[in-house]
């Protein structure tokens, strides 16, 4: 069996100054990063591994000390070694939101979300990457390159492709139309960890920008992972709105607005995610996340049924039968 050489550098390193502790796998990511738990008697760290050619430690160490600084409950840092590419963090547990949304404790929750939501969104913002035009095109065309092409092996004609990048086009605007916040990036019920105080510890926040304020809130409501009605979904978006007018993030936005603003850049999202997901299966041997395209899918033609001119998503994703080679989930009114 091949020695994991990372593992037993990293382990080296832990026991230099934890010399009784025990390490386990703790979790991955999409990324090439690798969590372990490290345990010393009845006290627990988490000991993450982050290859140096591969991922470099200064965005995570960077945007944790933005975060921590507006009192959001990330991950304290103990241990560093940059060269090495290793931390040594605090242990925010091992229960996500994921594993407890049910019944009467998602409002709680997801309130608690939405709260730690609008510390996020007054961090500071200096020197971070922009959530630009370039990029929120680049990200889209994740979707045709890898889940159309790719996957279902549909290579659009040339009106096709003009149309559907018109449509790219709107969603980039409205994007750009928005007030622009530190934005998370991946801020959803996998990334935040239930905790007894301070509740949620987030994570996995290192890929963070300045972006559309509406950008974290879809991530979290309309969630690849977990689905809700949409009439819930909506009174969420009601109740954040009000909370960040409140809070001076936003002005005062007409609602209908607002909820398009949500719809659209919840539309960019999952665009770009219908490419990642395939493109984690192909590039990276991750099948896994083939699991979560159906309902990925069902948010794009909900959103894209609601507003007519966005019919040109509709016309390709049915031309090409797309919805019943995929298939879909039913998302509740």
């Amino acid at each position: 069996m091949p020695t994991d050489l990372r593992l037993q550098q990293l382990s080296e390193w832990v026991c230099s100054f934890k010399p009784h502790a025990q390490i386990e796998p703790a979790s991955a990511d999409a990324s090439f990063r690798r969590y372990f738990r490290v345990t010393e008697g009845d006290r627990s760290w988490i000991a993450m591994d982050a290859p140096p050619d591969k991922e470099s430690l200064a965005p995570f160490v960077d945007i944790t000390q933005r975060l921590r600084g507006v009192a959001v409950n990330a991950p304290v840092i103990y241990q560093q070694s940059s060269e090495r590419g290793f931390l040594l963090l605090s242990d925010l547990g091992n229960t996500p939101y994921l594993s407890v949304l049910k019944g009467d404790r998602a409002e709680s929750l997801y309130n608690d979300a939405l709260q730690a939501l609008l510390k996020i969104q007054r961090a500071d913002t200096m020197r971070l990457p922009v959530y630009d035009q370039a990029l929120l095109q680049q990200e889209m065309d994740l979707m045709p390159e890898w889940f159309l092409s790719r996957h279902l092996g549909i290579t659009l004609a040339a009106p096709e492709q003009s149309a559907l990048q018109s449509a790219f086009a709107m969603l980039i605007d409205s994007a750009q139309q928005q007030p622009q916040v530190f934005v998370h990036r991946d801020y959803h019920s996998r990334n935040l960890m239930v905790t007894e105080a301070d509740n949620p510890g987030v994570i996995d926040y290192q890929d963070a920008v300045v972006g559309p304020v509406c950008y974290d809130l879809v991530s979290l409501l309309r969630d690849c992972y977990v689905v809700w009605p949409v009439s819930r979904v909506e009174k969420w978006v009601k109740q954040y709105q009000s909370m960040a007018c409140e809070a001076g993030i936003i002005p005062k936005i007409d609602e209908h607005v607002f909820q398009q603003w949500f719809d659209w850049m919840g539309l960019q999202r999952h665009i770009k995610v219908l490419g990642i997901f395939t493109r984690l299966n192909y590039r990276d041997g991750k099948a896994h996340y083939l699991d979560d395209l159906p309902l990925t899918l069902s948010y794009v033609l909900s959103v894209a049924t609601k507003y007519p001119e966005l019919s040109v998503l509709l016309d390709i994703f049915d031309k090409y039968d797309i919805a019943q080679r995929v298939g879909t989930v039913e998302i509740p009114v």
